[in-house]
């Protein structure tokens, strides 16, 4: 019996391993007014989306965990700080200048990785 319940837990772990999705992340510093919220202060731990994400406006106030996987540059090699953070869409990351796929505030990003790297590489999932 004990057999069965560890392997479900490990099937679980798997799927939720595999739930998470490839991106990139860069930060911003200007918060206010968003595409989502305006004037409205929404805290810190915010991002704006990318269009993909941003799904017109479908993806306002939706959470995301995003966890820091790796650099992008080789100015800083190892940018990751370990853990990850939450955060809530705020804001539209506009094509062409978006840089990535989310990005954050930059205390979301300074609590994932070093501001210096300015761009990592991250996996997200909605929660």
């Amino acid at each position: 019996m004990s057999a069965v319940f560890v392997m479900g837990l490990v099937f679980i772990s798997l799927i939720s391993v595999t739930s998470a999705i490839s991106g990139t992340a860069t930060y911003y510093t200007v918060y206010t007014p968003s595409a989502c919220y305006g004037f409205q202060d929404q805290g810190t731990m915010i991002a704006a989306a990318s269009d993909a994400i941003y799904a017109n406006g479908a993806a306002c106030g939706q959470m995301y965990k995003i966890s820091c996987t790796g650099a992008t540059n080789q100015g800083v090699p190892q940018p990751c700080k370990g853990g990850s953070v939450t955060v809530k869409i705020v804001d539209r990351c506009p094509s062409p200048g978006c840089q990535s796929t989310i990005d954050l505030s930059q205390e979301a990003f300074s609590a994932i990785a070093d501001l210096d790297a300015g761009k990592i590489q991250i996996e997200y999932n909605k929660v």
